[in-house]
C-alpha cells in the first residue's frame, strides 16, 4: 500500500470577502470568492493548476448514476488544528477503481437517502498539489471563528467532480438536482472551487434559504433566494455553512462552439469529526 502524505503547513490567513462581494460567511453562511480573495495568483500556480485540471480528463463516470453525464473522484483527509497537520486516508481496495472513499450524506440527499456511496479515490499523486493543498488549507483558515472546528480532528472531503458533454442532446446534471444541505454537523462547511468551464450553457449557483432544501430554485418564492450566479473564471468559488442556506448547481447543456464540453469543479467540504466510543 501506498503512503499518505502528510502535511504540516504554516498557520494560514482567513481571506476576506471579496471587495464590494456579496455574502460573508460568518454573518450570512455563505460567500463567494475570486482567486485574490484567497491569496492565489494563477501565474504563480500555472504549473499545479494544470496538474489539477488534467486530473478531470480521465475522471470514471458516477457509478450510481452513469446516465447523467457526471464523472467524479473522491478522498477524504484528517485535519489536526494544533498542529496543522493534514493527512490523507487510504482508500478501500476496490476491484473496478483501485481503492473507493466512503460518501455519506446521511437523509440530506433525496436521491440516495442513508446511502453510504463508495467513490473512486482521487489519484495519489494529486495529493501533494501545492494549489489543492493551499486551498484546503485556505478554506480551513475561513472557519476557524467556529470553536468546534479548532478542538476535534476535522473531516476534510475532497471531491472532484465533472458536467460534460458532448452533443447537443445531453444533460449532464449534478446530484440532488434541487436545492439541497449536505448534511452531517451544524458545523458543516462546504467549498466550491472552480478548476474550468468550457463550451456549456447552464451551470447556475443558487444560495437560498434552508428551507428551500428539497425544491429547485423556480419552486420558492424570489425572496427566499439570496444569491444566483454562474462561476465563469478558474479558481472562483463559493463557500456554504451547510444547516444556515441550501444550495444548488444547475445542469449543463453544450454550448454554442464545436466539440464537447465540460464543467470542472472542486468541492472540499469541512466537519469535525464526531466521537464514536
Amino acid at each position: 500500500m501506498e503512503n499518505t502524505p502528510t502535511v504540516r503547513s504554516p498557520a494560514p490567513t482567513a481571506p476576506a470577502a471579496a471587495a464590494g462581494g456579496p455574502g460573508d460567511l460568518r454573518r450570512d453562511g455563505y460567500a463567494r470568492y475570486r482567486p485574490e480573495d484567497l491569496g492565489l495568483s494563477l501565474a504563480a500556480h500555472a504549473g499545479d493548476l494544470a496538474q489539477l485540471t488534467a486530473a478531470y480528463a480521465d475522471l470514471p463516470a458516477d457509478p450510481y448514476a452513469p446516465t447523467t453525464h457526471r464523472y467524479r473522484r473522491y478522498s477524504h483527509a484528517v485535519y489536526l488544528p494544533w498542529t496543522r497537520q493534514l493527512s490523507f486516508a487510504p482508500g478501500a481496495p476496490d476491484t473496478t477503481y483501485g481503492t473507493v472513499t466512503e460518501y455519506w450524506q446521511d437523509g440530506h440527499n433525496p436521491e440516495y437517502p442513508d446511502l453510504r456511496r463508495r467513490l473512486p479515490d482521487i489519484p495519489t499523486a494529486l495529493q501533494a498539489n501545492a494549489l489543492l493543498l493551499h486551498l484546503i488549507h485556505t478554506d480551513l483558515a475561513q472557519v476557524e471563528w467556529v470553536a468546534d472546528l479548532r478542538r476535534v480532528p476535522l473531516y476534510v472531503g475532497v471531491h472532484l467532480i465533472k458536467l460534460a458533454v458532448t452533443d447537443r442532446s445531453q444533460v449532464a446534471v449534478s446530484s440532488p438536482d434541487c436545492l439541497h444541505q449536505d448534511g452531517g454537523s451544524r458545523a458543516t462547511f462546504t467549498f466550491a472551487h472552480l478548476v474550468s468551464c468550457a463550451n456549456v450553457a447552464g451551470g447556475e449557483n443558487v444560495i437560498a434559504r434552508p428551507e428551500c432544501a428539497g425544491n429547485r430554485p423556480e419552486e420558492v418564492p424570489p425572496e427566499a433566494l439570496h444569491e444566483r450566479f454562474t462561476l465563469r473564471e478558474p479558481l472562483d468559488g463559493y463557500a456554504v455553512h451547510d444547516h444556515r442556506v441550501s444550495h444548488y448547481v444547475a445542469p449543463v447543456r453544450l454550448g454554442a462552439d464545436p466539440g464537447h464540453g465540460d464543467r470542472r469543479i472542486l468541492i472540499i467540504g469541512l466537519a469535525p469529526y464526531a466521537p464514536r466510543l
